[in-house]
């Protein structure tokens, strides 16, 4: 069965899943593996449980199923499962003659996609990533859920390898493409900054070979400069008003907390529109840009674009603003990386609140920059006026400084427990794992 095959079957069976736990009738079972995992040791299970078709890529457990007396014709051996369902996803994206949004970027990913998607749907039906489904697993799920009613989509890439890009790229096939910046993230799997603006800019590689791509590129990162094709239809956005060869441009107006900004669309050099957002950190304002851009681009109204900026609010412990019965928190748990945690800090830094107080936790997967790029962020710190600092993680354990440091975020809830801190304004970030994302039900 090649994939063409595959696909028409998966045409009669629309649904697949590469979880044994979640097997609805008649799906299609994808046996997936992983460093702590094996799917294709529950193939047999799944197909029991109500799949009609296991996708396997382990010979041995294809022999077993036959030698027992299993349906051939309900069991797919192939020679990688994973490759078979980028495949089968991509043969399904391209019955599709639609727009196709490719985002990517070390920071604002998640929060520009839902951003762009936000606007976009208020004048078209609208497919996009949800959550962070950005990886090699994510993706093709995403494009699996593309109906016929589907007039744009929107697919989101995450990257923690070189070559990570050029593959999802590959499987979605993106038209459009937009890289919101470039920073020191996953360090440990790129080996440098290079690799990481190398391995975002494989997007643009792909859509440069594409006819009628079109990018959007922020023009005042220096570092998405030199990576921009120039066979590609570029569109621009700024926050230089000078700069009158973007598209669009857009200044702070405040944070006071929420970002309040005002925009134009450089056609219509004249005419600003104000909007007041749900998003905390002047660092969003890139993010609002570059969904104006796509809006406009795609002949969304400019009310339209304003009312559904302005309608947005963030979620999953991204830029939150959380109100406690004690304290008033930032919340920004997802994720951590040197770019990012420097932008948090300098935002809180020029917010006219008091007192303050910054609980961080650690940035992972730095691997021999690790060190040096905690330090960094100690030595920012400082710069600024907290009244309290308390480092989380074992990275900062051995800088140096006088803030207080705990080990995890159990010894963290112990604190607090004690000290009880009251009407403050706290900003809560760190890496995913660090798990600071339970702090707020304490605070």
């Amino acid at each position: 069965m090649d994939i063409k095959e595959l696909y028409a079957y998966y045409r009669e069976h629309p649904t697949v899943t590469t979880d044994s736990r979640d097997c609805p009738q008649g799906s299609i079972f994808i046996a997936l593996k992983g460093e702590s995992f094996n799917g294709n040791r529950f193939a047999a299970q799944a197909l029991d449980k109500g799949c009609s078709l296991a996708v396997v890529d382990d010979a041995q457990v294809y022999d077993n199923f036959i030698h027992a007396g299993g349906d051939p014709q309900r069991m797919m051996l192939v020679n990688d499962s994973l490759l078979t369902f980028k495949h089968l996803a991509r043969e399904h994206r391209r019955r599709f003659s639609i727009p196709v949004i490719g985002i990517t970027g070390t920071n604002g990913k998640t929060t520009t996609k839902e951003l762009v998607r936000e606007v976009l749907a208020r004048r078209y039906n609208v497919m996009a990533t949800e959550g962070n489904f950005n990886n090699d697993v994510g993706v093709p799920k995403t494009l699996l859920r593309l109906q016929p009613e589907h007039e744009i989509a929107i697919v989101e890439m995450g990257a923690s390898h070189p070559g990570d890009i050029k593959t999802l790229a590959e499987t979605a096939e993106p038209t459009c493409g937009l890289i919101t910046n470039v920073g020191k993230a996953h360090l440990q799997g790129f080996g440098s900054l290079q690799g990481v603006i190398k391995t975002k800019g494989e997007l643009y590689d792909f859509l440069a070979k594409q006819p009628q791509s079109t990018i959007f590129v922020n023009a005042d990162n220096p570092l998405l400069g030199g990576i921009v094709p120039t066979v590609v239809d570029t569109l621009r956005y700024t926050q230089n008003p000078s700069d009158t060869t973007a598209c669009v441009c857009g200044t702070l107006e405040a944070c006071d907390p929420f970002l309040r900004l005002r925009w134009r669309d450089n056609n219509e050099p004249g005419q600003w529109h104000e909007v007041a957002t749900h998003l905390i950190g002047s660092y969003n304002l890139d993010n609002v840009l570059a969904a104006v851009t796509v809006g406009t681009h795609f002949g969304v109204p400019a009310r339209d674009i304003c009312q559904a900026i302005a309608d947005y609010q963030p979620s999953n412990n991204r830029s939150q603003l959380t109100t406690t019965p004690h304290n008033q928190l930032i919340v920004d748990a997802y994720n951590a990386n040197p770019t990012s945690m420097a932008a948090a800090l300098k935002n809180f830094e020029l917010m006219q609140v008091s007192p303050k107080m910054a609980i961080l936790g650690e940035m992972r997967e730095l691997g021999e920059s690790s060190s040096e790029e905690h330090r960094r962020i100690i030595e920012m710190l400082g710069q600024c006026h907290f009244n309290q600092v308390w480092l989380v993680g074992d990275e900062f354990a051995n800088i140096e400084c006088p803030y207080r440091k705990f080990h995890d975020v159990e010894q963290v809830k112990a604190a607090i427990d004690e000290q009880r801190p009251e009407g403050y304004y706290i900003l809560v970030k760190g890496s995913n794992g660090t798990r600071l994302f339970q702090l707020p039900q304490c605070l």
